[in-house]
Protein backbone atom coordinates (compact mmCIF):
# COMPACT_ATOMS: atom_id res chain seq x y z
CA UNK A 1 0.00 0.00 0.00
CA UNK A 2 1.35 3.25 -0.90
CA UNK A 3 1.84 5.93 1.68
CA UNK A 4 3.76 8.78 2.60
CA UNK A 5 6.07 6.90 4.25
CA UNK A 6 8.00 6.16 0.65
CA UNK A 7 8.48 10.11 0.11
CA UNK A 8 12.34 11.87 1.00
CA UNK A 9 11.88 14.23 3.53
CA UNK A 10 14.67 16.86 2.40
CA UNK A 11 13.84 19.46 5.24
CA UNK A 12 11.24 19.71 7.56
CA UNK A 13 9.50 23.04 8.83
CA UNK A 14 8.15 24.22 12.35
CA UNK A 15 4.17 23.81 12.57
CA UNK A 16 1.92 26.96 11.24
CA UNK A 17 -0.52 28.42 13.61
CA UNK A 18 -3.54 27.55 12.30
CA UNK A 19 -2.51 26.38 8.99
CA UNK A 20 -3.13 22.63 8.65
CA UNK A 21 -6.13 20.41 7.41
CA UNK A 22 -8.14 21.37 10.76
CA UNK A 23 -8.90 24.26 8.59
CA UNK A 24 -11.45 21.92 7.36
CA UNK A 25 -12.93 20.91 10.47
CA UNK A 26 -16.39 20.74 10.06
CA UNK A 27 -16.79 20.02 6.74
CA UNK A 28 -15.27 16.46 6.75
CA UNK A 29 -14.73 13.40 9.30
CA UNK A 30 -11.98 13.35 11.68
CA UNK A 31 -10.99 10.47 9.09
CA UNK A 32 -10.60 12.53 6.47
CA UNK A 33 -9.22 15.38 7.87
CA UNK A 34 -6.68 13.00 9.22
CA UNK A 35 -5.27 11.68 5.69
CA UNK A 36 -5.35 15.84 4.38
CA UNK A 37 -3.18 16.35 7.26
CA UNK A 38 -0.69 13.31 6.50
CA UNK A 39 -0.62 15.05 2.77
CA UNK A 40 -0.14 18.58 3.47
CA UNK A 41 2.74 17.35 5.80
CA UNK A 42 4.43 15.72 3.45
CA UNK A 43 3.72 18.65 1.35
CA UNK A 44 5.07 21.57 3.95
CA UNK A 45 7.95 19.24 4.40
CA UNK A 46 8.93 19.21 0.98
CA UNK A 47 8.75 23.43 0.95
CA UNK A 48 10.92 24.03 4.25
CA UNK A 49 9.81 27.46 4.79
CA UNK A 50 6.67 29.24 4.58
CA UNK A 51 7.19 31.47 1.39
CA UNK A 52 8.01 28.32 -0.21
CA UNK A 53 4.94 26.67 0.98
CA UNK A 54 2.25 29.34 -0.32
CA UNK A 55 4.02 29.50 -3.72
CA UNK A 56 2.08 27.77 -6.05
CA UNK A 57 5.60 26.85 -7.97
CA UNK A 58 6.55 24.41 -4.80
CA UNK A 59 3.25 22.39 -5.47
CA UNK A 60 4.24 22.00 -9.54
CA UNK A 61 7.78 21.04 -8.39
CA UNK A 62 6.54 18.67 -5.52
CA UNK A 63 4.42 16.97 -8.25
CA UNK A 64 7.93 16.54 -10.40
CA UNK A 65 9.13 15.46 -7.32
CA UNK A 66 6.41 12.53 -6.24
CA UNK A 67 6.47 11.10 -9.97
CA UNK A 68 10.04 11.11 -10.06
CA UNK A 69 11.57 10.56 -6.48
CA UNK A 70 8.85 7.58 -5.39
CA UNK A 71 6.62 4.76 -6.18
CA UNK A 72 3.53 6.71 -5.95
CA UNK A 73 0.63 5.73 -8.01
CA UNK A 74 -0.68 8.31 -10.15
CA UNK A 75 -4.42 7.84 -8.07
CA UNK A 76 -1.88 8.34 -4.84
CA UNK A 77 -0.34 11.69 -6.23
CA UNK A 78 -3.35 12.98 -7.59
CA UNK A 79 -5.16 12.84 -4.47
CA UNK A 80 -1.86 14.62 -2.62
CA UNK A 81 -1.85 17.25 -4.82
CA UNK A 82 -5.75 17.77 -4.17
CA UNK A 83 -5.33 17.66 -1.14
CA UNK A 84 -2.83 20.51 -0.41
CA UNK A 85 -4.64 22.72 -3.15
CA UNK A 86 -7.85 21.86 -1.05
CA UNK A 87 -6.36 23.29 1.89
CA UNK A 88 -4.84 26.40 0.11
CA UNK A 89 -8.57 27.36 -0.57
CA UNK A 90 -9.91 27.24 2.51
CA UNK A 91 -6.97 29.13 3.47
CA UNK A 92 -7.83 32.04 1.61
CA UNK A 93 -11.89 31.69 2.35
CA UNK A 94 -10.56 31.86 6.09
CA UNK A 95 -8.13 34.80 5.66
CA UNK A 96 -4.57 33.54 5.84
CA UNK A 97 -3.72 33.71 2.02
CA UNK A 98 -4.88 35.91 -0.18
CA UNK A 99 -7.49 35.02 -2.69
CA UNK A 100 -4.73 34.96 -5.30
CA UNK A 101 -2.79 32.40 -4.06
CA UNK A 102 -5.45 29.80 -3.86
CA UNK A 103 -6.54 30.64 -8.00
CA UNK A 104 -2.79 30.14 -8.82
CA UNK A 105 -2.51 26.63 -7.04
CA UNK A 106 -5.88 25.62 -8.62
CA UNK A 107 -3.84 25.64 -11.94
CA UNK A 108 -1.31 23.29 -10.90
CA UNK A 109 -2.61 20.08 -12.95
CA UNK A 110 -2.06 16.54 -11.52
CA UNK A 111 0.06 13.78 -13.15
CA UNK A 112 -1.02 11.75 -16.30
CA UNK A 113 -2.17 8.59 -15.23
CA UNK A 114 -0.98 7.14 -18.81
CA UNK A 115 2.64 8.67 -18.35
CA UNK A 116 2.90 6.47 -14.80
CA UNK A 117 0.87 3.36 -15.86
CA UNK A 118 3.63 1.12 -15.12
CA UNK A 119 2.88 2.05 -11.31
CA UNK A 120 -0.56 1.41 -11.41
CA UNK A 121 -1.74 -2.62 -9.88
CA UNK A 122 -2.64 -5.28 -12.13
CA UNK A 123 -4.57 -6.67 -8.58
CA UNK A 124 -5.85 -3.30 -7.31
CA UNK A 125 -8.89 -4.79 -7.53
CA UNK A 126 -9.54 -8.94 -7.24
CA UNK A 127 -12.79 -10.42 -8.34
CA UNK A 128 -14.19 -13.01 -6.68
CA UNK A 129 -16.48 -15.44 -8.42
CA UNK A 130 -19.41 -16.78 -6.26
CA UNK A 131 -18.26 -20.22 -5.86
CA UNK A 132 -14.74 -19.00 -4.72
CA UNK A 133 -16.61 -17.27 -1.93
CA UNK A 134 -18.24 -19.98 -1.01
CA UNK A 135 -14.91 -21.43 -0.65
CA UNK A 136 -13.79 -18.82 1.33
CA UNK A 137 -16.53 -18.49 3.67
CA UNK A 138 -16.33 -21.88 4.64
CA UNK A 139 -12.58 -22.13 5.71
CA UNK A 140 -12.83 -21.43 9.37
CA UNK A 141 -12.69 -24.00 11.64
CA UNK A 142 -16.11 -24.36 12.80
CA UNK A 143 -15.24 -26.85 16.23
CA UNK A 144 -13.02 -23.50 17.36
CA UNK A 145 -14.26 -20.37 19.59
CA UNK A 146 -12.29 -18.56 16.43
CA UNK A 147 -13.72 -20.60 14.12
CA UNK A 148 -16.98 -19.28 14.81
CA UNK A 149 -15.71 -15.52 15.25
CA UNK A 150 -13.89 -15.65 11.78
CA UNK A 151 -16.92 -17.63 10.07
CA UNK A 152 -19.36 -15.09 11.52
CA UNK A 153 -17.23 -11.94 10.08
CA UNK A 154 -16.57 -13.57 6.57
CA UNK A 155 -19.85 -13.96 6.25
CA UNK A 156 -20.69 -10.84 7.43
CA UNK A 157 -18.30 -9.21 4.87
CA UNK A 158 -19.27 -10.88 2.23
CA UNK A 159 -22.87 -10.26 2.51
CA UNK A 160 -23.47 -6.58 3.72
CA UNK A 161 -20.89 -4.61 1.48
CA UNK A 162 -19.81 -2.52 5.12
CA UNK A 163 -16.48 -1.06 4.97
CA UNK A 164 -13.70 -2.65 6.74
CA UNK A 165 -14.06 0.18 9.19
CA UNK A 166 -17.33 -0.41 9.73
CA UNK A 167 -17.70 -3.79 10.17
CA UNK A 168 -14.79 -3.32 13.17
CA UNK A 169 -16.72 -1.07 14.94
CA UNK A 170 -20.29 -2.85 14.49
CA UNK A 171 -22.43 -3.44 17.37
CA UNK A 172 -24.97 -5.74 18.27
CA UNK A 173 -27.63 -2.69 18.59
CA UNK A 174 -27.05 -2.21 14.52
CA UNK A 175 -28.73 -5.65 13.74
CA UNK A 176 -32.61 -5.17 12.84
CA UNK A 177 -35.04 -7.56 11.96
CA UNK A 178 -36.79 -6.69 8.65
CA UNK A 179 -39.62 -8.28 7.10
CA UNK A 180 -38.43 -11.92 6.53
CA UNK A 181 -34.98 -11.02 6.57
CA UNK A 182 -32.20 -8.62 8.48
CA UNK A 183 -30.24 -5.39 8.02
CA UNK A 184 -27.43 -3.19 9.28
CA UNK A 185 -27.87 -0.05 10.59
CA UNK A 186 -24.67 1.96 9.54
CA UNK A 187 -23.44 5.28 8.98
CA UNK A 188 -20.64 5.57 6.41
CA UNK A 189 -17.30 8.08 6.06
CA UNK A 190 -20.06 10.70 4.33
CA UNK A 191 -23.27 9.57 6.21
CA UNK A 192 -25.24 12.18 8.40
CA UNK A 193 -28.07 9.85 8.80
CA UNK A 194 -28.21 5.90 9.73
CA UNK A 195 -28.55 3.83 6.58
CA UNK A 196 -29.52 0.25 5.71
CA UNK A 197 -27.33 -2.36 4.43
CA UNK A 198 -28.43 -5.95 3.84
CA UNK A 199 -27.13 -8.86 6.02
CA UNK A 200 -28.02 -12.48 5.03
CA UNK A 201 -29.57 -15.00 6.94
CA UNK A 202 -26.74 -16.94 6.90
CA UNK A 203 -24.77 -14.27 7.97
CA UNK A 204 -27.30 -13.56 11.09
CA UNK A 205 -26.79 -17.25 12.10
CA UNK A 206 -23.71 -17.72 12.22
CA UNK A 207 -23.51 -14.05 14.04
CA UNK A 208 -26.10 -15.69 17.02
CA UNK A 209 -23.80 -18.88 16.91
CA UNK A 210 -20.64 -16.30 17.64
CA UNK A 211 -22.12 -14.47 20.14
CA UNK A 212 -23.72 -17.02 22.12
CA UNK A 213 -20.75 -19.13 22.28
CA UNK A 214 -18.02 -16.01 23.14
CA UNK A 215 -17.37 -16.34 27.26
CA UNK A 216 -17.69 -12.94 27.67
CA UNK A 217 -19.68 -9.46 27.08
CA UNK A 218 -19.05 -6.82 24.88
CA UNK A 219 -20.75 -3.96 22.87
CA UNK A 220 -18.83 -5.28 19.49
CA UNK A 221 -20.01 -8.14 17.38
CA UNK A 222 -16.05 -9.05 16.47
CA UNK A 223 -13.50 -8.97 19.08
CA UNK A 224 -10.56 -9.87 19.38
CA UNK A 225 -8.44 -13.11 20.98
CA UNK A 226 -5.23 -13.00 22.91
CA UNK A 227 -2.70 -15.47 23.02
CA UNK A 228 -2.64 -17.78 19.96
CA UNK A 229 -6.33 -16.89 19.70
CA UNK A 230 -7.52 -19.23 22.41
CA UNK A 231 -7.89 -16.02 24.89
CA UNK A 232 -11.24 -14.43 23.64
CA UNK A 233 -11.35 -10.77 24.99
CA UNK A 234 -14.34 -7.71 25.11
CA UNK A 235 -11.68 -5.53 22.20
CA UNK A 236 -13.13 -4.92 18.89
CA UNK A 237 -10.93 -6.21 16.29
CA UNK A 238 -8.93 -3.48 14.97
CA UNK A 239 -8.93 -2.53 10.94
CA UNK A 240 -5.55 -4.51 10.20
CA UNK A 241 -6.90 -7.33 12.23
CA UNK A 242 -9.62 -7.78 9.98
CA UNK A 243 -7.04 -7.65 6.66
CA UNK A 244 -5.28 -10.18 8.32
CA UNK A 245 -8.11 -12.32 8.42
CA UNK A 246 -9.03 -11.97 5.36
CA UNK A 247 -5.99 -12.36 3.83
CA UNK A 248 -5.35 -16.11 5.28
CA UNK A 249 -8.38 -17.26 4.52
CA UNK A 250 -8.17 -15.86 0.83
CA UNK A 251 -4.63 -17.93 0.72
CA UNK A 252 -5.38 -21.03 1.86
CA UNK A 253 -8.03 -21.31 -1.30
CA UNK A 254 -5.48 -19.91 -3.58
CA UNK A 255 -6.99 -16.00 -4.10
CA UNK A 256 -3.83 -13.94 -3.88
CA UNK A 257 -3.88 -9.93 -3.07
CA UNK A 258 -7.46 -9.80 -1.64
CA UNK A 259 -8.18 -6.87 0.72
CA UNK A 260 -11.94 -6.63 2.77
CA UNK A 261 -12.71 -4.12 0.44
CA UNK A 262 -13.15 -6.74 -2.36
CA UNK A 263 -15.96 -8.50 -0.30
CA UNK A 264 -17.60 -4.92 -0.59
CA UNK A 265 -16.73 -5.26 -4.26
CA UNK A 266 -18.49 -8.77 -4.71
CA UNK A 267 -21.40 -7.78 -2.93
CA UNK A 268 -21.75 -4.55 -4.72
CA UNK A 269 -20.88 -7.01 -8.45
CA UNK A 270 -23.80 -9.47 -7.41
CA UNK A 271 -26.89 -7.04 -6.87
CA UNK A 272 -25.36 -4.90 -9.85
CA UNK A 273 -26.12 -8.11 -12.27
CA UNK A 274 -29.99 -7.65 -11.65
CA UNK A 275 -30.98 -4.45 -10.20
CA UNK A 276 -28.33 -1.32 -10.10
CA UNK A 277 -30.85 0.46 -7.79
CA UNK A 278 -30.34 -1.96 -4.86
CA UNK A 279 -26.81 -2.29 -5.71
CA UNK A 280 -26.71 1.38 -5.01
CA UNK A 281 -28.72 1.07 -1.96
CA UNK A 282 -26.89 -1.82 -0.65
CA UNK A 283 -23.48 -0.08 -0.86
CA UNK A 284 -24.95 3.59 0.42
CA UNK A 285 -23.52 5.44 -2.86
CA UNK A 286 -25.00 9.25 -3.20
CA UNK A 287 -24.74 8.83 -6.98
CA UNK A 288 -25.61 5.71 -9.02
CA UNK A 289 -22.98 6.68 -11.83
CA UNK A 290 -20.41 5.87 -8.61
CA UNK A 291 -22.60 2.25 -8.63
CA UNK A 292 -22.51 1.93 -12.65
CA UNK A 293 -18.39 2.56 -13.15
CA UNK A 294 -16.95 0.42 -10.58
CA UNK A 295 -19.92 -2.44 -10.29
CA UNK A 296 -21.19 -3.03 -13.56
CA UNK A 297 -19.62 -6.00 -14.69
CA UNK A 298 -18.39 -5.24 -18.79
CA UNK A 299 -15.05 -7.53 -18.28
CA UNK A 300 -14.40 -9.33 -21.40
CA UNK A 301 -15.25 -12.80 -20.29
CA UNK A 302 -12.92 -15.50 -21.50
CA UNK A 303 -14.44 -17.64 -23.62
CA UNK A 304 -15.81 -15.97 -26.00
CA UNK A 305 -14.72 -16.80 -29.38
CA UNK A 306 -13.84 -20.63 -28.26
CA UNK A 307 -17.11 -21.44 -30.57
CA UNK A 308 -16.42 -19.27 -33.70
CA UNK A 309 -15.18 -21.69 -35.93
Amino acid sequence: MNTVDSLPAPCTLAPLPHFDANLLAGQLAPSSIAIYQRDFAAYVAFAGSLAALTDAATLARWRTSLAQETSLSPNTINRMLSAVKRLIREAAVQGFVEAHVAADFEQIAGVKAAALKNRIKTHARVRIEPTAMRKVCDSPEPARLIGLRDTALLATLASSGLRVSEVATLQNQQIRAKANGFVVLVRGKNDVEYREAPLSREAYTHLQRWLAERPLQSDYLFTAFDGRGERATARPLSVVAIWRIVRKYTDSVGLTDVKPHDFRRFVGTQLARNNLRMAQKALGHKRIETTARHYILDELEAGLTDALY
